[in-house]
């Protein structure tokens, strides 16, 4: 395995490569935060000091392994920063419920400043996201950020969505309908802790990962899948 470290230099300009690809991307997702990106300067400049920031949390490393576990490290900071937008374009959530939100989030700040700060966050966000996942692939070739990262993205995203749906509660039935969601939320985050540490446990000579297993309980105390980790074939 090549174990010489990318230069900020490389990181960067490869970062700014897929950002321009995304343009023509067949994925609406992909083009609408590049696009956004792309052509307001001012919009790119912000995205530039954020992603550099990010990109020096990896360069920083003389070693590609440390390199490679920084960038897992990153592309969970950047799921875990879109997860509200996404949450709240997902859930379709307006008017005071919206601000019921974004208040949990951001306190006391100004509703339409709130608003603005996290559209912003999540163009970047997800634009580095794109990023990260091009680095892993074409220039780190880790596949911990590949299936397994997916797999994680989508626990978290099941996680953050009974946190979410559990704040939101207001009216009688709709506490009915998250007493499930309230009282698993502690195993799913069990669940993406756990996910975390296997990915950044890789080692990054690894190629090939399977699935996770899921191992069925017995009788009538199935609650939730029990799940073990990113096991090899």
């Amino acid at each position: 395995m090549l174990l010489r470290a990318y230069k900020h230099a490389r990181l960067m300009e490869e970062s700014e490569s897929r950002l321009e690809m995304t343009a023509n991307s067949l994925a609406p997702a992909d083009v609408f935060v590049a696009e956004r990106i792309l052509v307001r300067p001012a919009e790119f400049t912000r995205w530039e000091v954020h992603h550099d920031r990010l990109m020096r949390g990896v360069s920083v490393h003389g070693r590609l392994p440390q390199q490679m576990v920084a960038l897992r490290t990153t592309a969970f900071s950047l799921i875990h920063r879109k997860a509200l937008f996404e949450y709240l374009r997902r859930r379709q959530v307006t008017g005071e419920k919206r601000k019921k939100l974004l208040a949990v989030f951001y306190g006391c700040t100004d509703y339409t400043s709130a608003v603005l700060a996290e559209h912003g966050n999540y163009v970047r966000c997800s634009s580095s996201y794109l990023c990260t996942q091009h680095l892993a692939e074409h220039l780190m070739l880790d596949p911990a950020l590949d299936e397994p990262l997916t797999l994680y993205e989508e626990w978290y995203t099941e996680y953050f969505n009974a946190f979410c749906d559990v704040e939101l509660a207001e009216t009688e039935d709709e506490k009915a309908a998250c007493i499930t969601q309230e009282s698993l939320r502690p195993l799913l985050k069990y669940r993406v802790t756990e996910g975390r540490k296997a990915i950044l446990a890789m080692p990054p000579t690894q190629q090939e990962w399977c699935e996770v297993r899921i191992r069925e309980p017995s009788g009538d105390t199935q609650i939730l899948k029990a799940l073990s980790m990113f096991e090899r074939n």
